[in-house]
């Protein structure tokens, strides 16, 4: 599959979204590093293994210099093991739905690992909470015909990884920062559960 074709069938399962901008520049480092991994026949479950697996490293080692590395691997393998499922034309309704129930259970390692290192457990709950909520927002609406809901929050997965990989960081050069990036994830991820309901609600009420 060449590269045109990849991004045809990238933007035809994402409801015909734009390849532009931030999307386009992550869509090509993708497929340059899933290209020699097809031809070696790694196939997507194992990059989805790869990313859960890191998740659970970052929560049993939170403390240390490489928790960093083990979340970025954590985050990177799950993107890019969509983009192996195009390129090997291996996508299907049943390995979305375990991709993304991977997902959703890796970043409850990634919260655990923020507990650990001093988060509030009720800040972590709620900000995990509004995560989960929100994406199950976005998924019912697609349930419903609704591919895509034309909204991009202020607190996507990328942004929520951003805050917990600072997190650990200052955590690393003892910096008592964690309940602050706590807060501040609870704020964003609330800001961002309103966006795609009132996204949803105009939606659905079409």
């Amino acid at each position: 599959m060449d590269k045109q074709e990849f991004f045809a069938t990238w933007s035809e399962l994402h409801g015909g979204a734009k390849i532009e901008g931030v999307v386009k520049s992550w869509l090509q480092i993708s497929y340059a590093v899933v290209k020699p991994l097809y031809k070696i026949k790694i196939t997507p479950n194992i990059l989805t293994l790869a990313g859960l697996a890191f998740a659970i490293a970052l929560w049993q080692y939170p403390n240390s210099w490489p928790a960093a590395l083990f979340l970025v691997l954590s985050l990177f393998f799950d993107g890019i093991d969509g983009s192996l499922a195009i390129i090997s034309r291996a996508t299907s309704k049943f390995g979305a739905f375990t991709d993304s129930f991977v997902d959703r259970l890796a970043e409850v390692f990634w919260a655990l690992a923020l507990y650990k290192i001093g988060a509030p457990a009720l800040l972590v709950f709620i900000a995990l909470l509004a995560a989960f909520t929100q994406e199950y927002l976005r998924a019912r609406a697609g349930g419903l015909g609704h591919n895509e809901l034309g909204l991009v929050t202020i607190c996507e997965r990328p942004v929520r990884a951003s805050l917990i990989f600072i997190a650990i960081i200052s955590n690393v050069l003892n910096l008592e920062i964690t309940t602050i990036i706590s807060a501040i994830w609870v704020a964003m991820q609330m800001t961002a559960l309103i966006q795609i309901t009132i996204s949803s609600y105009k939606r659905l009420s079409i």
